[in-house]
């Protein structure tokens, strides 16, 4: 009997289609061996809610599904029916996979307990950002923190499994829903994107080791409220204009983040008078992307502390949020700490 080795064939007819997601997360496996596999089934399980999502804003338009649900949220924000569908859909992968004791989102006024004695983690999770920009077919997003429970496996959830630091995560991403759909997270070890390939149902890996740009020449903040900013916000996008920068602004944090992440920029949402405390939410929006920043070799800060070092006090607890290319938000933050020596001149 005759054996041949296997050699991959090299012409033009056989190029690769790549390394998908699930492949993927398996390579990287052995990088938690505390997780006995648990967190990779449990990044599968985002992946496959992120292609049902996916499915549902790709036909929102058809099926009715867009536009206003006609209820508030606990934030005060009116409900956008995607919001709901894209809840609905997240929690349900996530209670059946069994990975997770205890989910924290932002349409939810308390935290879900699982009642999943063997789960050792939680999640936190936006299930839709910007959705409000689906009527106009703006591109939005899923954003996630993965945290390990503290408390005895089989013991009551606490408190202390809900509230910790942003560098408490062990894995964090988004999933952006536009042009094409992308899933990037960070599991510690770098961060990684994959785009979803729809005839074949997969994602698959398209940016690997991605490395945010040490500055960039775009700047992401809502000038509609220039009157409400602090003096050295408002003398840091002054520097910006002056140098002639690129005012970029969608409005959904997701699709900011990820272009200044690949480009080069800053994404800010400060303090402003209505908002004093700032408006994004600790721990299923900043934490997130502050992880994959600083992965990638950005910073997050909100103005004064690094992001990942403040400790949470409630559940959808706010803050000023400054993040992007490190040389950038360090000016950011230089006009800042100046402008608070002036005030006490």
């Amino acid at each position: 009997m005759k054996i041949n080795p296997y050699q991959p064939d090299q012409s033009g007819m056989a190029y690769s289609v790549g390394t998908t997601l699930d492949r993927f997360i398996k390579f990287k496996q052995s990088d938690f061996p505390f997780a006995s596999g648990e967190l990779s089934q449990l990044l599968r399980d985002i992946a496959l809610a992120a292609k049902i999502v996916n499915r549902e804003t790709n036909r929102a338009g058809l099926a009715n599904i867009g536009g206003a649900f006609g209820q508030t949220n606990v934030q005060g924000e009116e409900q956008q029916k995607l919001d709901v569908i894209a809840n609905i859909r997240f929690m349900r992968a996530l209670s059946k996979g069994g990975e997770v004791c205890a989910i924290v989102s932002e349409e939810e006024d308390a935290v879900i307990d699982l009642k999943n004695k063997s789960g050792k983690y939680v999640v936190a999770i936006d299930p839709l950002d910007g959705s409000s920009n689906i009527d106009v077919n703006i591109s939005i997003g899923t954003i996630f923190s993965i945290y390990r429970r503290k408390t005895p496996l089989g013991s009551p959830i606490q408190m202390e499994d809900i509230m910790q630091p942003g560098s408490e995560q062990v894995a964090a991403g988004y999933v952006l829903y536009g042009s094409s759909t992308m899933l990037v997270y960070t599991t510690g070890f770098g961060v990684n994107g994959f785009t979803y390939e729809t005839s074949l149902g997969e994602f698959f890996l398209s940016h690997p080791q991605i490395k945010a740009p040490k500055s960039g020449k775009i700047y992401s903040i809502n000038e509609g409220l220039e009157l409400d900013w602090q003096e050295g916000i408002k003398n840091y996008i002054d520097e910006c204009k002056a140098k002639r920068y690129a005012a970029r602004y969608i409005g959904s944090l997701v699709a900011d983040f990820h272009r200044n992440l690949l480009k080069g920029g800053i994404y800010l949402y400060p303090a402003t008078k209505n908002n004093p405390n700032g408006k994004l939410r600790l721990l299923y929006e900043a934490n997130a992307l502050a992880f994959i920043a600083e992965q990638a070799g950005a910073k997050a800060t909100d103005g004064k502390s690094r992001i990942l070092d403040i400790v949470p006090d409630s559940l959808h607890q706010r803050t000023p949020l400054l993040i992007g290319s490190e040389e950038m938000v360090d000016q950011a933050i230089k006009h800042i700490e100046k402008s608070k020596i002036s005030a006490t001149v």
